[in-house]
């Protein structure tokens, strides 16, 4: 059973940043590997991908603003958040594509949903205050 375990979220005021981490318990290489974050009353959505190659794919929402990256030998995916707003307050997830259901291709491009990644860690809670 794949374990994900994140750590790094907090509180901040706007403008502020923070990197979220995520352990893996197995080799992440090859994955595709995600962030999702849902706020409170909403539905659960991407932010960030990352294939094998290192290119990723960002909702429009946080372009320019984060970065995901991952450190196969550490077994650990991160996300650099910048120039937080209010807006991005919620609870981060990660998420790792095992099934290789993923392919590169469609990782870096974006084309992937909350239903095409099979294990999700338990969250870490990112607040911004205005």
């Amino acid at each position: 059973q794949v374990r994900l375990a994140e750590s790094g979220g907090g509180s901040v005021p706007a403008g502020g940043s923070l990197r979220l981490s995520c352990v893996a318990s197995e080799n992440i290489l090859s994955r595709c590997m995600g962030w999702f974050r849902q706020a409170e009353g909403k539905e659960r959505e991407g932010v960030a991908a990352i294939a094998s190659d290192g290119s990723a794919s960002y909702a429009d929402s946080v372009k320019g603003r984060f970065t995901i990256s991952q450190n196969n030998a550490k077994n650990t995916l991160y996300l650099q958040m910048n120039s937080l707003k209010p807006e991005d307050s919620a609870m981060y997830y990660c998420a790792a594509d095992f099934s290789f259901r993923i392919s590169s291709r469609r990782c870096s491009g974006g084309d992937w949903s909350t239903s095409d990644f099979g294990y999700w860690g338990q969250g870490t809670q990112v607040t911004v205050s205005s």
